[in-house]
């Protein structure tokens, strides 16, 4: 499995590096603080896989990496998709690390 800190998350984004994030955390977890993102539940992810990207990086984000980790992979056997990245820490580790004035439910 890929993995991507939060550090190297904030670098492709000063850097304008191409690559989609994709929440899957729950609404409520959502609206309390995102980092800008695609919102697609982790109950939905499955029947909305089309909405992934699949020629750039693809950065999966839930709370603390653990949901996240676990639909990459999902994903990586039922599609065969090789640009999928976790993002390690999740909200949680953007929160702390990152943007403390952020919100994680």
């Amino acid at each position: 499995m890929k993995e991507i800190d939060v550090h190297q998350l904030l670098s492709w984004r000063e850097e304008s590096k191409a690559h989609q994030l994709i929440d899957i955390r729950e609404d409520y977890e959502f609206e309390a603080g995102n980092l800008g993102g695609v919102h697609i539940p982790m109950g939905q992810i499955f029947e909305r896989h089309s909405e992934l990207n699949r020629d750039i990086p693809v950065v999966l984000q839930c709370r603390s990496g653990g949901r996240s980790a676990a639909v990459l992979t999902a994903l990586e056997e039922r599609y065969g998709m090789d640009n999928l990245y976790n993002l390690t820490g999740g909200a949680q580790a953007w929160a702390t690390e990152v943007d403390p004035s952020m919100e994680v439910a």
